[in-house]
C-alpha cells in the first residue's frame, strides 16, 4: 500500500543546508494503521507531508498504491489526492464561508469526470449527510465553523476526510488541539470509520496512547528512523465503502 525507500529531505539555510529527514525506508501493509512518534523537530510532520506528496523530496521515493507519486505533475498528484487519499490537519482547516455539511462536500465538489470516486450531486450529498451523521453531527450540518466547539470542528474534518473514500487516510496530530476527554471521543470515531472503511492509516501524534492503538509504530529522531513496523497488517472486519 505504502513505499517509502530513501527519503531525504534537505532544507538551505544562510548558516548552511539543514538535513530534516536521513534516508528514511519503510512499507506499509493495506488496510494497516501506523503511528509517527518521536521529539519535536524530529521530522514526523514533513515526513507525513512527503508521504502525501504535499512537498517534493531532496532524494528518494514515495509509492502508494503502487504508484511513483514524485513521477507525476503536481497537477497528476493533486488529481491522485483527490481520488485515492484523506488527510485530516490538527487545526482543522475547514472554510469558514461554509457549513459543516458544505465543508464535507468539499472533496466531491472537486471531483471531475473521469475521477474514479465521481458521485452524482445527488449520491455526493447523500453521503455527506451520512459521514456526518456517523460523526454524531447530524442536528448541526447547517452550522458554520464558528459555531462548533473544536471537537465539532474536527469531528467535521474528519468527515471531510473521508468524503472522497479514500484508501490511504494521513492524520497530522489529530487530537493535538483537543482536551483528553475529547481527543479520546475523536480517536473513536476515527477508529470506527478506518475500520468500516479498510483504510490504511497514518497518523503523526505526541500522544503515546493514541500512538499504542496503531498496528506499528515509526520512531523518528533527529530525522531518522529508530524502529519501524514494516509489513504489520491487521485484519479488519468492517464493512467497505468502496
Amino acid at each position: 500500500m505504502i513505499v517509502v525507500r530513501n527519503l531525504e529531505k534537505r532544507y538551505p539555510t544562510p548558516q548552511g543546508e539543514i538535513t530534516v529527514l536521513h534516508s528514511i525506508s519503510f512499507t506499509v501493509e493495506p488496510e494497516a494503521s501506523v503511528a509517527i512518534v518521536g521529539p519535536s523537530g524530529s521530522g514526523k510532520t514533513t515526513l507525513l507531508g512527503l508521504m502525501a506528496g504535499l512537498d517534493l523530496p531532496s532524494a528518494g521515493e514515495v509509492r502508494l498504491l503502487d504508484e511513483d507519486i514524485f513521477s507525476l505533475t503536481e497537477e497528476e498528484r493533486a488529481r491522485f489526492r483527490a481520488n485515492h487519499i484523506g488527510f485530516v490537519f490538527q487545526t482543522f482547516h475547514l472554510l469558514s464561508s461554509l457549513t459543516a455539511l458544505e465543508n464535507v462536500q468539499v472533496p466531491l465538489e472537486l471531483a471531475e469526470p473521469g475521477d474514479t470516486n465521481l458521485l452524482s450531486r445527488k449520491e455526493g450529498d447523500e453521503w455527506a449527510r451520512e459521514l456526518l451523521e456517523r460523526v454524531g453531527l447530524g442536528n448541526r450540518m447547517k452550522h458554520y465553523p464558528s459555531q462548533l466547539s473544536g471537537g465539532e470542528q474536527q469531528r467535521v474534518a474528519l468527515a471531510r476526510a473521508f468524503a472522497n473514500r479514500p484508501r490511504i487516510l494521513f492524520a497530522d496530530e489529530p487530537t493535538g488541539n483537543l482536551d483528553r476527554e475529547t481527543g479520546n471521543q475523536v480517536v473513536a470515531l476515527l477508529e470506527e470509520l478506518n475500520r468500516a472503511a479498510e483504510t490504511t492509516l497514518v497518523l503523526v501524534t505526541h500522544d503515546l496512547a493514541l500512538a499504542g492503538r496503531a498496528d506499528s509504530r515509526i520512531h523518528l529522531d533527529g530525522g531518522r528512523v529508530q524502529s519501524d513496523g514494516e509489513g504489520v497488517r491487521r485484519d479488519r472486519g468492517g464493512v467497505p465503502t468502496r
